[in-house]
């Protein structure tokens, strides 16, 4: 478990928990059951039921369920005639008895596929005036947690009186409800919880509508600080509160004893989290004003202040901006001791936790890796001036000249795993783009990170401000960071195939880079077999951890059949390479067969198949590849120009092994990553792959004046001069 958040610490002394599942979080936009929600709220809490929690679910969703039934039944008994007639929704009391029964079969089911008891707990508002029924209900919930079974309370819409929202104060637990949020904190407080876990669609409570990109994610709750500055947005799209009412539920019970959380039921493990004490969602607490809470910048802060400080930057000439580079790259060389020796701590602590070998090998700082870094920035430094270069030049008509220059992007974001040395690079790629960045590293590497990030910025100069180079340490920061659209020009993410995907997908910001690194060997039966041992060899084992590296070797047939093959089987063996084969190679080779051709091992271990032809091996590749290095070895020109052309990947080799496909040696001096998208830059991403373009329009005072009088010329002035 990560270290405790002083903030969540009260979560050590949790034994009682209610959890609050609201009906936007038990539905999906139609209306429809969200099954995979309810399946993973009914496995968080079948689990912590099992470490020895009391757990009390108060649900939603009856009204909505039992909307959606009589609709259908309507429309299954409707002649063509009646659906022709527009006709009036459902009453909502008959709505919720019909619904009431489906939602408690449903968690009743759920709750038995898992071994867990559960009960239905039918309330209304007026019951909790009765000193009798309040006494019973303790002493019937105190039985059922005893028997470890889930009480599941919801309230009775079906007869309940209520006609409008009341107001109340739940700190002597003797006020009245108005929906299941405040029924929840009522709950909380009559059967004294020691946790209050209101779910809900959005990660938490926000400064302003959380659609909003300026606001913010309040992590702790203040009632002082905080009661007159949130602005709420619309209310729930389907139950009858909200946020508010979640935020007025949460006040009453935490000022009454209780704490709260309010977050997100839309991950499938947040209840967990919050009992880990992990930082997410929003904290409710009668001692919140006490604590001692550490400013904290916010995810826009970040974003606006690194966009400052790039147009700070923008502004040096080249020379200034040179400088900075090399002061970097001297600070690096002469912290080297400082930074190694928090790299070994991060190493002995990833070993510790159990990290598999590949990321402890990303992870380390080998020697000369710094030297090598500071190399590689002063090489950057000594490149032509990438800004303001001049792409397009034309005479529109007599006196008016327009231009097509480079610029910078703006604010780049780079989320990456594991490789510390990437921090160095990306920064120094940023520096020399005039973009400012922010970065975000994996925990694993957090004191590398750290010390990098500090040598790197002190040795910006005070003209430009440090803060051109931004460090998040919260993963929970990245989600906001990723709503800045209007502040973050490019997403980056270098780490695994989830990291990319999920990043992808909670995004509007483009997002620059690649899932899978499958680089594929092609050996043409034509091939110099010394030659392609070579390739083979360097491919899979000089690094086998980085994306460039080789997880599928192709094989001519003839090469099967004439034995030579066997040579490079041999050889992969000797070095430690786990082969597996694929459906033909399997059989051939007898090789465990592979369970799929399109795996990264990351690893000393590779796919290997046989092929009849190039062919064959191209439409291998465009299968099951993922767009990345591809490299054929073949002494056949011919043979070799049709794999060049017709292989689609980022990038693809002939004679060549494919751990050359690296920024810095292909001499872009560093790279931010490697592309296999087809849009803006493709393969190793160096400064090039960091600018845009714009146009500058510089005239005489022409006016367009429906084109009269106006002729254009449209004069390459490039070509001409």
């Amino acid at each position: 478990m990560d270290t405790v958040d002083p903030t969540r610490a009260f979560v050590k002394n949790v034994k009682r928990i209610i959890v609050k599942v609201g009906t936007a979080v038990v539905t999906r936009g139609d209306g429809r059951l969200a099954l995979g929600r309810l399946g993973s709220l009914c496995e968080q809490l079948k689990d912590i039921n099992s470490q020895g929690y009391e757990v009390i679910l108060v649900t939603s969703g009856a009204v909505g369920l039992g909307r959606q039934r009589l609709r259908y039944r309507r429309l299954a008994n409707s002649s063509f005639a009646d659906l022709q007639n527009p006709q009036n929704d459902f009453d909502g009391k008959a709505c919720a008895a019909v619904g009431q029964s489906s939602l408690m079969a449903l968690y009743d089911a759920m709750f038995s596929q898992l071994d867990v008891t559960s009960s239905q707990l039918l309330v209304t508002d007026s019951v909790f005036r009765d000193e009798a029924f309040r006494k019973q209900l303790s002493e019937t919930v105190k039985s059922l947690l005893k028997l470890r079974v889930i009480p599941i309370f919801n309230e009775n819409d079906a007869v309940s009186t209520r006609k409008a929202p009341y107001e109340f104060c739940l700190q002597d637990s003797s006020g009245i409800f108005w929906d299941n949020d405040s029924l929840a904190g009522l709950l909380a407080l009559e059967l004294k919880a020691d946790l209050l876990v209101l779910l809900s669609d959005v990660e938490g409570l926000y400064s302003g509508p959380p659609t909003d990109p300026k606001s913010k994610l309040i992590r702790t709750y203040v009632k002082e600080k905080h009661h007159g500055e949130i602005t709420f947005g619309d209310k729930s799209r389907v139950g009858r509160g909200g946020m508010t009412a979640k935020v007025n539920a949460a006040v009453c019970a935490a000022y009454g004893g209780i704490p709260v959380v309010i977050t997100s039921g839309y991950a499938n493990d947040n209840i967990i989290k919050v009992l880990q004490g992990e930082r997410i969602g929003t904290v409710f607490h009668q001692d919140a004003h006490l604590w001692t809470l550490v400013k904290e910048e916010c995810a826009r802060d970040l974003a606006v202040a690194a966009r400052e400080c790039s147009r700070k930057l923008r502004a040096l000439n080249s020379l200034d901006r040179r400088q900075i580079l090399l002061d970097v790259a001297d600070a690096l060389e002469a912290n080297e001791s400082d930074i190694l020796a928090e790299n070994e701590a991060d190493i002995a602590a990833a070993q510790e936790a159990g990290y598999d070998g590949a990321l402890i090998a990303r992870l380390a700082l080998k020697p000369g890796k710094i030297s090598a870094l500071a190399k590689s920035m002063r090489q950057l430094a000594d490149m032509e001036e990438p800004i303001g270069q001049v792409l397009q030049k034309t005479e529109v008509a007599d006196g008016l000249v327009l231009e097509k220059v480079t610029c910078p992007l703006g604010v780049l974001l780079v989320v990456f795993e594991s490789r510390p040395d990437a921090l160095v690079q990306i920064a120094s790629l940023a520096i020399q783009s005039r973009n400012g960045l922010l970065l975000k590293g994996g925990k694993e590497a957090k004191r590398s990170n750290a010390i990098l990030h500090k040598v790197i910025t002190k040795a910006i100069p005070d003209t430009v401000g440090g803060k051109l180079i931004g460090l998040v340490t919260s993963r929970d920061d990245i989600p906001d960071l990723l709503k800045l659209d209007d502040v973050i020009d490019l997403v980056i993410p270098r780490g695994s195939n989830k990291l990319v995907s999920q990043i992808k997908e909670s995004t509007k910001i483009p997002v620059l880079g690649h899932a899978d690194g499958i680089c594929h060997v092609y050996i043409d039966k034509s091939a110099n077999l010394e030659m392609a041992k070579r390739i083979v060899h360097d491919a899979k084992t000089d690094y086998p951890a980085a994306c460039n590296a080789m997880e599928t070797l192709l094989v001519h047939q003839d090469l099967f059949n004439n034995g030579q093959l066997n040579e490079i089987i041999t050889q992969l063996r000797e070095s430690g390479v786990t082969l597996y084969g694929g459906p033909h190679a399997a059989v051939l080779l007898n090789l465990s067969e592979t369970s799929t051709l399109h795996h990264e091992y990351s690893s000393m271990a590779c796919t290997v198949e046989i092929v009849d032809d190039v062919h064959d091996a191209v439409d291998h590749i465009h299968v099951y590849g993922s767009g990345h290095t591809e490299c054929i070895v073949t002494e056949d020109d011919e043979v070799a120009e049709y794999f060049l052309s017709q292989v689609d990947s980022a990038a693809v080799f002939h004679n060549a092994s494919t751990r050359f496909c690296d920024g810095a040696r292909f001499g872009l001096g560093a790279e931010v990553g490697i592309s296999t998208s087809r849009i803006h830059a493709r393969g190793p991403v160096g400064v090039e792959g960091l600018l845009t373009t714009r146009w500058t329009l510089r005239g005489k005072g022409q006016i367009v004046d429906g084109d009269n009088g106006v002729e254009y010329t449209h004069k390459n002035l490039l070509k001409s001069s």
